[in-house]
């Protein structure tokens, strides 16, 4: 048992380590993002994205799932950027897929989440039909889950009115690199930028670790 477990450790912690290697820069690409009500994972009421960017200089939706090590490793930087600049006008919604509501409930929780977060789907079955899936593959996301996947809206690229909300704009196919997204964060809400930006080393990880966590009952004795 205590090979097991050993094993299980060292798993973990170079999973964690190949995570941050998905890092992704910020792109602007040509993309038909549609609006949406999905339900709020916490309260389970309805939530509309083009009500909910209102009166924000810039929202951040990020896609993710709540067993991938890179929504782990994204989702405190998330949180950072959400307490600082909430109030000078900008608003984060996550959406959650390929898990059980209360599993995301709890991963929320765990992460200490205060962003608002809704889901689009439950099962892991429904990867290739959801909206998530369609839009990152038509950015050139080739990951196998795509998570965290980004897209931001601002008031100047949004359509007023329609099922449409934009047709070009700013994506992630990726985990965010935290100064390159705070730079971009400061110039769309209008602040002075603060520091230099350092981005990734521009290589492509080799694999994708955002699968579904191993646990120690998976371990076989050789």
């Amino acid at each position: 048992m205590k090979s097991l477990l050993a094993i299980f450790t060292i798993f973990a912690a170079a999973a964690f380590a190949v995570a941050q290697n998905e890092q992704a820069p910020i792109l602007e690409k040509e993309i038909v993002y549609k609006d949406w009500t999905y339900r709020d994972i916490r309260t389970g009421e309805d939530l509309n994205l083009r009500k909910f960017t209102e009166g924000k200089k810039l929202t951040m939706v990020v896609y993710f799932a709540p067993w991938c090590s890179n929504w782990k490793h994204d989702a405190p930087i998330l949180q950072r950027f959400y307490d600082k600049y909430q109030s000078k006008g900008l608003g984060i919604v996550a959406i959650g897929s390929y898990d059980p509501v209360p599993a995301m409930r709890s991963n929320l929780d765990a992460l200490k989440i205060t962003f608002p977060a809704v889901y689009e789907s439950e099962s892991r079955a429904d990867k290739q039909k959801t909206l998530h899936y369609q839009y990152r593959r038509f950015t050139g996301d080739p990951r196998g889950w795509g998570s965290p996947w980004y897209i931001f809206l601002m008031p100047a690229t949004m359509e007023l009115k329609g099922d449409i909300l934009t047709r070009r704009t700013f994506i992630i196919n990726g985990e965010v690199i935290e100064a390159e997204g705070e730079k971009f964060i400061r110039e769309k809400l209008g602040l002075a930028p603060t520091g230099s930006v350092v981005g990734p080393s521009g290589k492509k990880a080799a694999i994708e670790v955002c699968e579904p966590e191993m646990k120690i009952a998976d371990l076989k004795r050789p």
